[in-house]
C-alpha cells in the first residue's frame, strides 16, 4: 500500500476511535464510568480531570460510586458533576458520592439517538476532510505517474468507504443500546 493510503487509514481509524469515545460518554440507561470523563474540577486553583481525583466504580447497573482520594475534595467534585449537565443528581455521603442514573423516557432516548447520529455525521465530515487534504497532497506530488495516482485515489476511496461503514455500524450499535429498554 502507498504511504498516502496508509496515512489516511490511520487517520480514519483515529476518527472512528474518537467517535467511539464520544458515544461512550452518552447515557444509555445504564451507569457508565465514561460518563464522568472529561469533567473538570477545581483542585487548589487548577482545573483537574475528575478521573485523576477519584476512583469511579459501578456497584449496581444504574449507579456510580465516586470515591475521592481525599475527603477534602468531596464537595468540589460533587459540584463539578452537578454543573456538567448530565441529568443526574449526585448524593454526597460520608466519604463518597453516589450517582443514581434515572430511568430514561422515550423522549430522552430519542434525543440521545439524535446526538449519536450528529456525532456520527461529524466523524464522516472528518473523514471527508482527511480525504480532501490527502488528495490535494497527492495531486501536488510530481514523483508518481498519473496512472499510479488514480490507483492510489481508488485505494483511498476504498478506505473512506470502510471508515464510513465503521462509523455507521458504531452509531447503529449505540442507537440499539439506547433504544433497548
Amino acid at each position: 500500500m502507498d504511504a498516502y493510503v496508509l496515512e489516511c487509514k490511520d487517520r480514519f481509524e483515529k476518527s472512528v476511535g474518537a467517535l467511539k469515545g464520544a458515544l461512550g460518554k452518552l447515557r444509555s440507561g445504564r451507569a457508565n464510568p465514561a460518563m464522568l470523563e472529561g469533567i473538570k474540577c477545581d483542585y487548589y486553583g487548577d482545573k483537574m480531570d475528575i478521573t485523576a481525583l477519584c476512583s469511579i466504580s459501578m456497584p449496581e447497573p444504574r449507579q456510580l460510586l465516586v470515591k475521592p482520594y481525599s475527603r477534602d475534595d468531596l464537595k468540589t467534585i460533587a459540584a463539578a458533576i452537578s454543573s456538567a449537565n448530565l441529568g443526574v443528581n449526585p448524593q454526597v455521603e460520608a466519604d463518597a458520592i453516589r450517582i443514581v442514573i434515572p430511568p430514561m423516557t422515550e423522549e430522552i432516548r430519542k434525543d440521545i439517538v439524535k446526538k449519536a447520529k450528529a456525532l456520527g455525521e461529524e466523524a464522516k465530515v472528518a473523514v471527508r476532510n482527511i480525504r480532501r487534504d490527502t488528495l490535494s497532497l497527492l495531486k501536488e506530488d510530481d514523483s508518481m505517474s498519473d496512472d499510479y495516482k488514480e490507483i492510489v485515489e481508488k485505494d483511498i476511496q476504498k478506505e473512506v468507504d470502510a471508515a464510513n461503514k465503521a462509523i455507521d455500524e458504531t452509531v447503529n450499535e449505540k442507537t440499539k443500546e439506547v433504544m433497548s429498554i
